[in-house]
């Protein structure tokens, strides 16, 4: 047994670990044990090693023992301050209902001046349910103000908006600090989406060991944890949990299921019914009951208790019109769908363009996945594939580009490529240079210049800034300049890429180690 000195040495090293939060209790005792039973002459030189060993491994724990993380909205973030309560009162003299709306397309989009957003409508009434019932200059207008899902109420909290919409479930997790409306729709179950063709499932212990691609902050996530915990007991492996990447919202994963890039994904009911009528290839397993109905909500500070009152006296009596969706199935029906770029006729595509794609990706600093997923967006990895306008080859550029950036060949596959990834590079240099940009917006922005042409997209940021959104950011942001002036064309292109990029960035050391055979 250790000697008395022995024992208040350990009393005397765990209050020297407490004050100075070096070390838990637990590692400290690990500590002092091993150099009681250690030799005298070792012990300074084990000592430092030691100490160095278990910081690392409380660091470790820290790293590991941190809440759920969700994907951080691509971009740089805006610090708002916090700001004063506003009730209905201060609300009306300012005349400017601050909306603080989900930012996917699903639930607050406009393309060319007609809504798609699911939000929409339903604000749009509010806002003249408030007027109907506002004196002499007391009328108030909208302002919707997009952020990620998992922001939302947190932006509420700091005084960002006066109202939050999610126009989904929220995790129950992020549901605190606020207050929650009547409910928005009741009774809304969470549905399994998949691809016709593909096994269909009727029970939760069917699930096990498959993988579901869910968007950040989704409220099956939870639902998911609680199914595993079963399968758990029955001492099954549990369903695993595909985060998928921020750029990407509730539409791009069931569009990407729809395709077999995902195989499965959960959404709720009133979302999965609305975008199976424009994507037909989805299946919706109604009949597996994942849990417990929940109730979509719009969410109000606390403090705002007159304009709660009213939100709810709407929402009891609001009605949605039967021809809601009319824009949106005639917008979305028309649009290109993407498909997957790794079926196996394509994998042996891109394997015969892979080294001329990796060594002119190398030679622009470009990812040449980046390279992969344009080429397979323009000709599905085809040389020989004419476009319009003199459009042609693998990545379908035009002479006039070519001659641009100093190629003018363009006919043989290396030309071709050499001449996109220059002309790429050139649009990045010129016009997205800035540090501001993180390396997937700036992507996205050549992408979308290369589509629309460089100086309209700079417009377009310049846009967005003075509405409020951020311009060094395209996804969910400058896009919705882009959707309004010029319509859901060059969005989905370059959502289009992205999503070829994220599929082939999946598969990157499958692919790569390939390559090096």
């Amino acid at each position: 047994m250790p000697r008395d000195g022995q024992h208040s040495k350990k009393r005397d090293f765990r209050e020297k670990a407490k004050n100075f939060r070096l070390l838990p209790w637990s590692f400290t005792v690990i500590y002092h044990e091993l150099l009681v039973h250690m030799d005298a002459a070792h012990r300074p030189r084990i000592r430092f090693r030691m100490l160095r060993y278990l910081l690392a491994l409380l660091l470790a724990f820290g790293l590991m023992s941190v809440g759920p993380a969700y994907a951080r909205l691509p971009g740089p973030q805006q610090n708002v301050p916090v700001s004063k309560a506003r009730d209905l009162e201060q609300i009306r003299s300012s005349k400017v209902l601050r909306v603080l709306v989900n930012q996917s397309r699903n639930s607050s989009g406009e393309v060319k001046g007609e809504p798609v957003g699911i939000e929409y409508y339903r604000l749009r009434a509010l806002e003249h349910y408030l007027n109907a019932r506002a004196g002499d200059g007391q009328q108030v207008q909208l302002k919707l103000i997009p952020r990620a899902k998992e922001q939302l109420l947190g932006a509420l909290q700091r005084g960002e908006g006066d109202l939050a919409a999610p126009g989904e479930l929220l995790d129950p997790s992020l549901v605190g600090g606020v207050n929650s409306s009547a409910p928005v729709l009741d009774q809304v179950p969470l549905w399994l989406v998949g691809r016709k063709g593909e096994r269909s499932f009727t029970r939760v212990e069917q699930l096990s060991g498959r993988t579901v691609a869910l968007t950040s902050a989704s409220a099956a996530g939870a639902l998911i944890q609680q199914i595993n915990q079963h399968l758990a007991l029955r001492k099954r492996p549990p369903v695993k949990i595909e985060w998928v990447d921020s750029t990407l919202a509730v539409e791009d994963v069931l569009e990407m299921v729809q395709a077999g890039i995902y195989h499965l994904t959960v959404v709720e009911r009133p979302i999965a019914l609305r975008w199976a009528r424009v994507m037909p290839r989805l299946r919706l397993d109604s009949r597996l009951q994942l849990g417990p109905p929940q109730a979509m909500r719009w969410y109000v500070r606390r403090d705002a208790t007159l304009l709660q009152a009213t939100v709810d006296r709407f929402l009891q009596g609001y009605r949605a019109p039967e021809n809601q969706d009319a824009a949106f199935e005639r917008i979305y029906r028309r649009q290109y769908r993407v498909h997957n770029p790794l079926a196996r006729k394509d994998r042996q595509r891109l394997a015969s363009v892979r080294a001329v794609l990796q060594k002119h990706g190398q030679a622009q600093q470009i990812d040449w996945l980046n390279l992969a997923a344009l080429a397979f967006k323009e000709s599905t990895l085809n040389p020989a594939a004419r476009g319009s306008g003199g459009a042609h080859g693998l990545m379908q550029i035009t002479p006039a580009a070519a001659q641009r950036v100093g190629v003018s060949n363009t006919a043989t596959v290396d030309g071709n490529v050499q001449a996109s990834a220059r002309y790429l590079a050139l649009i990045r240099r010129k016009f997205f240079a800035s540090p501001q940009i993180n390396e997937r917006e700036r992507m996205a922005f050549v992408l979308a210049a290369y589509n629309l042409g460089p100086e309209r997209v700079q417009a377009m940021r310049v846009e967005a800034r003075k509405r409020g959104l951020n311009g060094n950011q395209w996804f969910f942001q400058t896009e919705r300049v882009a959707m309004e002036q010029v319509g859901m064309g060059p969005v989905n292109f370059v959502n289009s890429v992205n999503k070829y990029f994220l599929a082939f960035n999946r598969e990157r050391a499958v692919l790569e180690r390939r390559a090096k055979r």
